[in-house]
This record gives C-alpha cells, structure tokens and sequence, in this order.
C-alpha cells in the first residue's frame, strides 16, 4: 500500500487517556502563544517541551517509524495543525519535500489525529500514488489565507483525491514526495492532528540553525546529526503531564 499509494493508515495506535493530555497540551500551548494561530504551533515550540518530546518518543509511534526507516532513529520537526470551527485555514495542495532541509530525502510522516478528522472539519486528502513523480515547483498563493501561503506549481487533478478520515489516535503515514493538503474547517469542530517528521540519523539535516530546534535522537546510533538535549521537566514551567 505505502509504496504503491504514498500512504497508510494505523488504526488506534495511541490509548484515550494520552490522546485527552495531547488535548490539554493543545490547549495549553495556545494559552501560552495566543498570538500564533493554532494552525502554527510548530517545532520551535518543541525543544524546551518536556511532553511534546515524550510524545513524540512514544514507542508505538516510533516503530511504525522503523518499519519505514530502520532502526536508527532522530525527530527532524513536528507541528500541531489545529484547525478551529468555522475559521480553520486550509493547506493547499504541496509536497513535503519541497520544503525541508534534508540530504537525502529519507523521511517519513506521521500524522497523529487528536480529533475526528473529516470531510467536513478538513482532513488530510492525499492523491494516491503522486509520490512517484518527481518534486514539483512551489508558487505563492495570497488569494486564500492558508497555513503555508504556497501551493504546488502543477494542477491537481482533485477528483484522484483520497480523504483521510480518522478518530483520534489514529496514525496517518505518508512519503515526503505525495501531493497532498486540506480544506478550510467551516464545521462546528475543531480539527487538531500533530505532525511528527522522523529520519534516519544517516539523513543531515542542512539548515543553517544546528542543532535545529526540533533535532532529538530517539532511537539506536545517532549518525551525522547534532540534537537538542532532552528538555527536564520543571513544575509550574512545563504542561504536567502523567509521569513528568
């Protein structure tokens, strides 16, 4: 499936109980920067996050990883794509790869949803298979307010598109190379998925900024890397969390 279609999906990978203290750190990330849209809480939130590297060190998210990766494991950046009701921006149609620093283009998505993710609430819609072309050209688009204020440089031929309809705690897979994106959110419910990127630490990272804010070695050598150190939990600083 993943490498015929660009994607797959795991059902009921994360338990209830932690889902409920990623909707609290939702909402306690957006308390502390209510000047970021939701749609925006990103990874340079994630280094001084206690929870959020725990999350995203999970065993069961990390050896669906592995299946795609091998054993050698880093974070390379995750994001919280929280859509509101009604005003959730959505994301135009692009390639992950277009976008990140990274050499090779060895990575793999993980896409964790927090809620019931829908036609209506704007799911993840993928084009099966877009994976295998080459990356295309990005372009700006200010005619839409979106999340990444750019869109592929090709058509899309949207009737291909497949929805990602998922219950919280399900686990979305997909290929840096696929062509997908999302609609707005003009239900009444909010739309929250985490992305969470994973390389293998033979994979450099090439931005300037190193360690990048996101980097943390997760699992077996750590290879060309240099990573964050593992943030230490300090009541009142941090989002508490079970275990902290």
């Amino acid at each position: 499936m993943f490498e015929t279609d660009g994607y797959v999906i795991f059902r009921d990978v994360i338990d209830q109980d932690l889902i409920k203290e990623v909707n609290d750190h939702v909402e306690w990330l957006q308390a502390r920067h209510p000047e970021v849209r939701p749609e925006q809480l990103g990874h340079i939130y994630l280094r001084d996050d206690p929870f959020w590297v725990r999350l995203v060190s999970d065993d069961r998210l990390v050896d669906i990883a592995e299946k795609f990766i091998g054993p050698d494991i880093a974070l390379f950046a995750s994001h919280y794509i929280s859509k509101p009701p009604y005003s959730g921006q959505p994301v135009l149609w692009h390639q992950d790869a277009a976008f990140w620093p990274l050499d090779p283009m060895e990575v793999v998505t993980l896409w964790l949803a927090v809620d019931h993710s829908t036609p209506e609430n704007g799911c993840v819609r993928v084009i099966p298979g877009s994976h295998r072309s080459a990356v295309a050209g990005m372009r700006d688009n200010t005619d839409v307010e979106s999340v990444l204020g750019k869109e592929i440089a090709v058509e899309v031929d949207e009737a291909q598109a497949v929805d990602m309809v998922l219950a919280p705690g399900d686990v979305e897979v997909h290929h840096p190379n696929i062509v997908h994106g999302s609609t707005a959110n003009t239900s009444p419910h909010r739309r929250c998925g985490l992305t969470i990127r994973y390389i293998p630490t033979s994979t450099r990272i090439t931005d300037p900024e190193s360690p990048y804010p996101s980097a943390f070695h997760l699992r077996g050598e750590p290879g060309v890397n240099s990573y964050q150190p593992r943030p230490e939990y300090v009541e009142g600083r941090h989002f508490p969390f079970t275990g902290a």
